[in-house]
């Protein structure tokens, strides 16, 4: 089996590939310049030059391929380029994929994503759009709805690490009782993996969270307590934090935006159905306060 991934060179897609690499299962990775793939290549991944918002590159990327994982999605711009990169960009992956007789497509979607909040965000509004594009399709697939991903070489838990490390004080944003339920980004990577050939996940959704689920101000107490540092916490209003962003986030590094804001303030981000991943997948999971440690 050929698997294709995209999206292999962010946060998510080393660790995917590393996943896959480890069975001996041969990939080919998307890459817009394979310059920044070097991690890659030392794995023995077969690089393919393209793009997802250039249909004429795929049809050789998918040419020869079993399966494909497809992570491509971005956290910040404007509407009209979510539409493009994550909306039109899926369209074109699942066309290549038809084409090319590809047996099973996984896709990375949301947590919190439904009928709901679909037009909330444009974020939200385009992996919608992913979905329904893979649904749509034809194609058995698998469809993955993670919860906050951490782990120690990216994503957002660095970030908190060095602010509840440096900062006088921890700001939570509102009251802090909303929930998250992160997961350890080796075992997200790890469901991709199985995702692969696991028949009784075909053509299903999945909530993936790790096995806690925390209020962010036990996610900040923990934290503090595993880094052994002692600040204080100050609840900042949401209104204050999205005038802040509304004045930030075209910055480069911006540390949120107000899409951002507006998907917090929609409530907790935690599974819907605790056992239908841990079940299918039967896949045991990082505790928090592990997942903590090993990023410090």
């Amino acid at each position: 089996m050929t698997v294709l991934v995209t999206g292999g060179t962010g946060f998510i897609g080393p660790h995917v590939v590393h996943a896959l690499r480890t069975r001996d299962t041969p990939v080919r990775a998307l890459v817009r310049d394979p310059v920044h793939a070097g991690r890659l290549t030392a794995w023995g991944v077969d690089l393919a030059a393209g793009d997802v918002t250039d249909p004429a590159s795929l049809g050789t990327a998918c040419e020869g391929v079993d399966a494909v994982i497809h992570l491509v999605a971005i956290i910040k711009g404007a509407p009209a380029d979510f539409e493009r990169v994550m909306a039109d960009g899926t369209r074109n992956v699942v066309a290549a994929a038809q084409e090319a007789g590809v047996r099973r497509f996984v896709l990375a979607s949301a947590l919190g994503l439904d009928e709901r909040t679909k037009d909330a965000v444009p974020y939200f509004a385009a992996k919608w759009e992913m979905e329904r594009a893979v649904r749509d399709s034809g194609l058995e697939h698998v469809i993955f709805r993670p919860s906050f991903v951490f782990g120690r070489d990216g994503g957002v838990l660095p970030t908190f690490i060095r602010l509840a490390r440096l900062a006088p004080v921890t700001p939570i944003v509102g009251p802090g009782t909303q929930r998250l339920q992160p997961i350890w980004v080796e075992d997200l990577a790890e469901y991709y993996a199985r995702a692969l050939t696991e028949s009784a996940a075909a053509n299903r959704t999945f909530d993936l969270g790790g096995p806690e689920a925390v209020s962010w101000n036990e996610f900040w107490e923990r934290l503090k307590r595993v880094l052994g540092v002692r600040r204080p916490s100050v609840h900042v209003p949401f209104g204050a934090m999205r005038l802040q962003a509304a004045l930030t986030e075209r910055l480069p590094g911006a540390p949120v935006t107000r899409d951002q804001l507006t998907m917090l303030e929609l409530g907790d981000n935690v599974v819907t159905d605790a056992n239908a991943a841990v079940e299918t997948f039967q896949l045991p999971l990082v505790p928090l306060d592990e997942q903590l440690r090993r990023a410090s």
